[in-house]
């Protein structure tokens, strides 16, 4: 059984948490300020942590770079005050898979958290397909329709990365220090540019990217691959 950490200081909105996701078949260890929250998720060791940003003693971006120093890997889903962009950028660059704004939908967040458990209990796929497209993770080739498409290895790196961690928002930072890494300078607009030049080889219509979703003021995510591994008929 999949254990979930959610660390939350409103009692009414703790209570709703633990009651849905004890339905969905969920573990639920509960935290109530962020100093309980930190020691529970580094003594449970939890498969996945539902943390606010707002809690008494210690706030989620504490408790986020805390469990991140320790080199604990669980998925992290920050609650943050609606269009609070500054907030969800420094939660993801501490280390957060993702975020959703309060007031949110419980069954959105229900199904971001069977994702990522999803993603959790499977190995990386020997490739990829979308669309048209296929990434071959052993090869190191890419296919659309068919026909053999050069990546540079900086674009097989991004897409790679989007693709792994598909249906999360990722920051430029996050995608700067994956693809380039972090001694290399590397500007907001050289990202965006690699993007807009992946795009060209991936899209439908480049122009209106379907996979390839610009999140405004924070980064991109990546949208509705289908993982395809060695158990696959074709």
């Amino acid at each position: 059984m999949k254990c979930v950490l959610i660390v939350e200081d409103s009692e009414a909105m703790l209570r709703g948490l633990k009651d849905n996701f004890e339905t969905k078949g969920y573990r639920v260890k509960i935290a109530r300020d962020g100093e309980q929250g930190l020691n529970a998720a580094l003594s449970e060791k939890p498969d996945l942590i539902i943390l606010d940003i707002m809690l008494p003693k210690m706030n989620g971006f504490e408790i986020c770079s805390q469990v991140r120093k320790k080199k604990l890997d669980m998925p992290i889903i920050m609650l943050t005050a609606k269009d609070q962009e500054s907030d969800i950028v420094l939660g993801l660059n501490l280390g957060a898979d993702d975020y959703v704004t309060k007031p949110f939908s419980i069954k959105e967040l229900l199904a971001r958290a069977d994702a990522f458990m999803r993603r959790r209990g499977a190995e990386e796929p020997d490739a990829y397909e979308f669309g048209d497209c296929r990434l071959d993770t052993v090869a190191g080739t890419f296919t659309r329709d068919g026909q053999e498409t050069r990546l540079s290895p900086g674009e097989f790196k991004m897409l790679q990365l989007f693709l792994r961690r598909a249906g999360c928002t990722l920051t430029c930072d996050e995608i700067r220090g994956a693809v380039w890494g972090y001694s290399h300078f590397v500007t907001l607009r050289d990202i965006e540019q690699a993007v807009n030049t992946l795009r060209d080889k991936i899209e439908p219509d480049p122009k209106n990217p379907i996979f390839i979703r610009t999140v405004v003021e924070i980064g991109y995510k990546f949208e509705h691959p289908q993982p395809y591994g060695n158990d696959s008929d074709s």
